[in-house]
Parts: structure tokens; C-alpha cells; sequence
């Protein structure tokens, strides 16, 4: 009888992050050649992204039994824990074992780490963007290596870090109406177009007056590395070049850091020290207009601060001289090179990355999935949930929005980007503006940074 076990794996031993990416040996291998078959039959040991929506990892089971089920093969299920980072202590621990599950969900940088450890997976994303059309830039910065595909984008636990704001405070307080700016439907608005990262300045000027500052943090865990991030990008300001060159010394990091001076004044005091939960409890408590968050922050605000909820929207990043970028944090799915049951692996990652299986999981946990596939941007859900009705709608990427996803470090050589990024140099650069560094100062402390991420 196929069965499916869920169990919570505890790792022990320290493990520590490699301080450089090594790329892969097997990236220069040719196209795996995949044999499909109608049951895949064995043994298969999964490990998934335990989800922050507890009903979640329930509706990721229920399509794993009953794939299970029609193919006869006896599935282990594993949902391992992010909170500290004890889904990255696993994936440590089994590459330097050579042993363990036989698929594992990946976070942001962790296909780059382990590329040498993963089976090409060209073939399953050939067929699933034949047939659902291409992923994004970013998805390709992160998972492919040598011009192959080391794992596969998927929608569990795959974000957006978009603007969440207190809809009366922002219409009150700094004159933004945003639900007429990002409606809960199909269309461009001459008012979002306003949206700038001046117009976000002003903004968050007249909130922090009124005693409700925009929430966003200068530490060094992801929440402020993706806003900072955003921010750069906006004004086109590279600290590390495609090529490997540093280019911090530049006009355009500099009119960054400008606008940065300004905006660090009227942050939260206790911004420098944030972690990524500082902004979720300023939003749900009521301290905060604005925070940048996935939708996980309301969903907490809609079941211990309704009225907090009722009164928030989601909508897309402010522009600024070189566009509009929309942090973006994807999850994926690999299988390791030494996995037992490869075959069975790969047929079921591509089932469960199908239309419909998707779409369930993304509508179980309110619209925070999401898929790596545009083509499926139009599920029901981000337009359906609420409170408020369409709250959400404006989470991931529309085509109206004229916005691009972005992981803040990019374009940099991943080896140096992953540097950069677990750093936390881009709001570190402005939290030294906020202690009163100048910008000379910032500049010269961000190149000795970088220089030791170069060597």
C-alpha cells in the first residue's frame, strides 16, 4: 500500500555558509537524457519548505499522496523548518554527507551553493515552459548554471516584497489613495505612474509626522536587504558589475545615497537594529503605515488585528530613474546527484508544478505562493480574498504595473552577489547614513567591503 510520511527532522552538528560560491562540474555536463515512465515505482524522499501557512504543508501533502498513490511509489515527506535557517543547516548537512532526501526545495541563493551536488533538470523545465511559458530573469540568475538548469522555480514559498499600506492612514495622513492608484483589476492608472520613490519619500515624510513611520528596516536579514535592494536598482546603482568589476564609485550610487539621506531621517529610530519580523509587528500592532512584506503580514493582522487588516492593500514598488523593480525571493526544487530514485524525483516535481495543483496551493494559503510561471497570474484568488476584497491583487507582477522582479545584488557574479546580499551592504550603506556618516564615507566603507568579496 503507497503511503506518505510526514516527519520533522531535527539536524544537528554546526554547519557554516560557504563564504564563496564554488560553481558546478556537472553544469558542464551535457542535457540529461530523461526516460519518462508511466509509474515511476521505489522509494522517493522529498524535502519541502515547512510553510509559514500552517494549512499549507496540509494541501502540499494531500497532491503528494495522491500522486503517490497513482504511481506506486512509497513517499517520504519532510516540510523542514526556515526559522533558524534549519532548512539550510539541512541542505549543509546532506551535501557534505552525499546523502538524504531526493529532492530538496532550495532557497534564493542555495542552487548556486550546491550546484555541483544537483541533477541537471533541463528536460522537466523544457516541458513546463513549452507549456506554460518562460520564467523570469531572476529565476535564471539563481538556477542556471553554464547555460543549465540545476533546479526547478517553483510557486511554495515563492514571494514578492511589494509596499503593504494602512489604505486610511496613507489617504489621511500623506493624500495617496491607493486602491484608486493599484485597483483590484486589469489596468493601467495614470496615478500610479506618480508612484515614484520621491512620491514614496513624501509619503513616508507625513507618515513619520503623524506618528506612523513607514516600517522598513536597515538591518541585515532579507526584509531590508530586498527594499534597500529595490531602491538601488530603481536609480540604476551597481555595487558590483555582470563582469565581476566594482562600481561603487559611481554617479548613480551616489544619487542613491542621496535620496537615502533623506529617507533614513524619517524612518523608525530603532530601524538599524530590525529583524524580519520588526515590520510584521509594527504593521499588525498598529505603529506603522507602510511596511514591504509578502502577504503574511495581513494574514497575521487578519486573524489578531482585523481592523488593521480590513484597512490594508498591496501594491507595487515606487519607481525611480532607472524603473520600477519589485523584490523578488523564489524557492526551488532540486535533486540531488545522489539521489536514489532520480526518475520518480523529476516526475513529480513536474506534476506538482502543473495548473492545477498550483492554483490549489496558492488559493489554501490566500494568494502568498507565488508561481514562477506568468501564464498563471490569473488564479481567482489574489482577486477574491480579502478582507478587504482584492487586497492582495496587486501582489505579484502584472503586465500593467510595468515593474520587473529583482534580488537585490544582481547583476553581480552570484559568488559575489550571495556576499553582498548576506552582508546586508545595501542597507548597511544607508544605516551609516543614518548614524551621520557622510556619503564619501559610506562609499569608501562599501568599496573595502566589496574588495574582500571580489578576492
Amino acid at each position: 500500500m503507497t503511503t506518505a510520511k510526514t516527519t520533522n527532522r531535527k539536524t544537528t552538528g554546526k554547519m557554516t555558509r560557504r563564504s564563496a560560491l564554488k560553481l558546478a562540474a556537472a553544469s558542464a555536463a551535457l542535457p540529461l537524457v530523461h526516460i519518462r515512465s508511466g509509474r515511476a515505482a521505489g522509494k522517493l524522499s522529498m524535502a519541502f519548505w515547512d510553510h509559514w501557512v500552517p494549512s499549507g504543508n496540509a494541501v502540499m501533502q494531500k497532491q503528494v499522496d495522491a500522486w503517490a498513490a497513482k504511481n506506486q511509489v512509497e513517499v517520504q515527506v519532510d516540510f523542514i523548518t526556515s526559522v533558524g535557517q534549519k532548512n539550510i543547516l539541512t541542505i549543509a548537512a546532506e551535501a557534505q554527507a552525499k546523502t538524504g532526501h531526493d529532492m530538496q526545495a532550495f532557497p534564493t541563493w542555495e542552487v548556486q551553493n550546491n550546484a555541483e551536488l544537483l541533477e541537471p533538470i533541463d528536460d522537466v523545465m523544457k516541458r513546463l515552459t513549452d507549456k506554460y511559458g518562460p520564467v523570469n530573469a531572476v529565476c535564471d540568475y539563481l538556477a542556471k548554471v553554464k547555460g543549465h538548469w540545476m533546479a526547478v522555480p517553483t510557486s511554495s514559498g515563492t514571494q514578492y516584497k511589494g509596499p503593504c499600506g494602512r489604505i486610511s492612514v496613507l489617504k489621511e495622513k500623506a493624500g495617496l489613495d491607493v486602491v484608486s492608484m493599484y485597483p483590484a483589476k486589469p489596468g493601467h492608472t495614470a496615478a500610479s505612474d506618480a508612484w515614484t520613490w520621491d512620491a514614496h519619500y513624501t509619503a513616508a515624510e507625513a507618515c513619520a509626522k503623524a506618528g506612523m513611520p513607514f516600517a522598513i528596516g536597515l538591518g541585515q536579514t532579507t526584509d531590508s536587504v530586498d527594499t534597500a535592494g529595490a531602491l538601488f536598482r530603481a536609480y540604476g546603482a551597481e555595487l558590483v558589475d555582470k563582469d565581476g568589476n566594482i562600481t561603487v564609485k559611481s554617479d548613480k550610487v551616489r544619487a542613491v545615497l542621496e535620496h537615502g539621506q533623506k529617507l533614513v531621517k524619517v524612518l523608525p529610530a530603532d530601524a538599524v537594529s530590525y529583524d524580519d519580523a520588526s515590520n510584521n509587528r509594527a504593521l499588525i500592532s498598529g505603529q506603522s503605515a507602510l511596511v514591504w512584506n509578502p502577504p503574511s503580514a495581513w494574514a497575521v493582522a487578519k486573524r489578531d488585528a482585523p481592523k488593521v487588516a480590513e484597512d490594508c492593500w498591496t501594491f507595487s514598488a515606487p519607481s525611480g530613474p532607472e524603473g520600477r523593480f519589485l523584490p523578488y525571493l523564489p524557492y526551488f526544487w532540486g535533486v540531488w546527484s545522489f539521489s536514489k530514485n532520480k526518475t520518480a524525483a523529476k516526475e513529480l516535481i513536474e506534476a506538482l508544478l502543473q495548473r492545477e495543483p498550483v492554483e490549489a496551493r496558492c488559493t489554501e494559503v490566500l494568494g502568498y505562493d507565488v508561481p514562477p510561471f506568468d501564464s498563471m497570474l490569473d488564479f481567482k484568488v489574489w482577486e477574491d480574498v480579502g478582507p478587504p476584497k482584492g487586497t492582495v491583487y496587486n501582489y505579484p507582477i502584472r503586465p500593467f504595473h510595468n515593474a520587473k522582479a529583482h534580488i537585490a545584488a544582481l547583476p553581480a557574479p552570484p559568488d559575489i552577489a550571495v556576499q553582498i546580499y548576506n552582508r546586508g551592504t545595501m542597507p548597511t550603506m544607508l544605516a551609516k547614513l543614518k548614524s551621520g556618516q557622510s556619503i564619501d564615507q559610506v562609499i569608501a566603507w562599501a568599496n573595502d567591503e566589496l574588495e574582500g568579496f571580489a578576492r
